[in-house]
């Protein structure tokens, strides 16, 4: 049975949004789904993935640690950020040479006074603390060694997590290494999610008014940059 780990890593509550717009992406629901039919079979998770929710990544990341049969981890393209967390769950750890990994800090959005930035610091320095946990069960590191880590925004090829202990295993380890890299996570951007919550109902579970759908596709286009003038 596999388990795709595919784009973005959601909220289920946002779910819907993704599908609606055709994007693929990952929430707990769906890796939950799968876990529930393999009914404790062996299981293969596929990660390519830039990242997202830390509190969604947390739960798939609990989900296939707490599953009862074998949970192999093949990492193909990126294992980014929510998804490296992720990652950590497997029994085993296999990586393609062509394919990357990255840990960093976790971020975040904030305002107000002095007192509500000092809030947000400490509340992203506890949610550090707890990804670093999956990594060093993983490895073996200290939680000092692997703040550090994160704080560099650390990048690393198959080899070089193989030698930290990220991983356990390079897939075809004999071809030629070549790695190619992206930043971008894939997650719509928060004033896409508002601005749809606020303009229709959930489209998948109600009859779809086609105005409605336009505007919000313009609105969408229009955030992303591709839309540039009024109409």
């Amino acid at each position: 049975m596999k388990v795709n780990i595919k784009g973005p890593i959601i909220s289920n509550s946002e779910a819907w949004i993704y599908e609606w717009f055709g994007i693929e992406a990952t929430s707990p629901n769906s890796v939950n789904k799968v876990l529930e039919s393999a009914k404790g079979e062996d299981v293969e998770v596929e990660i390519n993935s830039g990242g997202g929710s830390v509190f969604a990544g947390s739960e798939i990341y609990t989900a296939l640690k707490s599953y009862q049969g074998n949970v192999t981890v093949r990492i193909v393209g990126l294992a980014a950020s929510a998804a490296s967390v992720i990652a950590m769950a497997g029994k085993k750890i296999i990586m393609s040479p062509t394919a990357q990994m990255m840990v960093h800090n976790v971020s975040s959005y904030a305002e107000g006074d002095y007192r509500s930035m000092e809030h947000t610091a400490e509340v992203l320095k506890s949610a550090n603390n707890t990804i670093a946990n999956a990594y060093r069960i993983k490895t073996g590191k200290t939680q000092e060694e692997l703040l550090s880590l994160m704080d560099s925004e650390t990048w690393m090829t198959a080899e070089k997590a193989k030698e930290l202990g990220f991983i356990d295993e390079v897939m075809f380890e004999n071809d030629i290494q070549l790695v190619a890299s992206t930043d971008y996570s894939g997650m719509l951007p928060l004033e896409v999610i508002n601005k749809i919550r606020n303009t229709i109902k959930n489209p998948i579970n109600s009859e779809k008014n086609e105005s409605d759908i336009l505007m919000a596709k313009f609105n969408y286009l229009k955030l992303k940059g591709d839309v540039k003038h009024e109409v």
